[in-house]
């Protein structure tokens, strides 16, 4: 609200442009996937509920005064930057600490939750995109494809030369949401038709790449702590 205010302000009819990176997370479980612009939000979190002012805030400027002002939904974007609170990462860091002898155990909540996971370079660049698109507007950021935990999980491991997983893998209900949202999947099409994008990353190079990513951290990490 701050920065559209100031916008609002100080450049009224200008040629700054301002971008509200929404959130999948909106659409909680709103019904029939995959999810479009069109689809309405049915937030099922704290954090959610948060994008959903933001994003609503943005519109409103957008329509109200003029102001360049464009949101884009992305779903799950992932990459070796991920956090490590994030499960993806989590399961990255955990499949190559356990192939290097660093770690026992990999231990998560819900297997069957789907995500739309993407590569976060990708969404980048459709945020760029939507940048210089000739009106300011909202599109979906998504591949189009859900996957489970357990797929996430099942490649990871095949990444290092480990088929039975299981044997590592520990559930945990601790780890289950109260309100947990077990899928969500978005259709990129007006993004493909309006702005030119497609994802170039699939789902499974995205996985291995941050299976790699992590080994070579997990070394260095080693490496510098025997250095010592």
């Amino acid at each position: 609200m701050n920065f559209l205010e100031a916008l609002r302000i100080w450049n009224p009819g200008g040629d700054a442009k301002f971008y509200q990176a929404s959130s999948s997370e909106m659409f909680g479980d709103a019904g029939t996937l995959p999810y479009s612009e069109q689809t309405q939000f049915r937030p099922r979190s704290p954090y959610a509920i948060a994008k959903v002012l933001a994003h609503h805030a943005t519109r409103m400027y957008r329509e109200a005064y003029g102001i360049y002002a464009s949101t884009g939904i992305c779903f799950n974007h992932e990459s070796p930057r991920r956090g490590h609170n994030f499960v993806t990462r989590k399961i990255s860091t955990a499949v190559a600490r356990i192939s290097l002898g660093l770690q026992a155990k990999l231990v998560l909540g819900r297997l069957d939750s789907r995500r739309d996971w993407g590569f976060a370079g990708d969404y980048v660049e459709a945020m760029w995109l939507t940048l210089q698109h000739s009106e300011p507007d909202d599109f979906i950021v998504a591949t189009g494809e859900s996957h489970s935990v357990e797929e996430f999980v099942e490649l990871a491991f095949a990444r290092v030369g480990i088929a039975d997983w299981r044997n590592y893998v520990v559930q945990d209900e601790r780890f289950f949401r109260p309100l947990d949202v077990m899928d969500l999947c978005g259709d990129n099409s007006k993004a493909r038709t309006s702005l030119g994008w497609k994802p170039a990353i699939r789902f499974e190079e995205l996985v291995n790449m941050m299976v790699d990513a992590d080994i070579e951290l997990a070394k260095t990490s080693t490496t510098s702590s025997s250095a010592t």
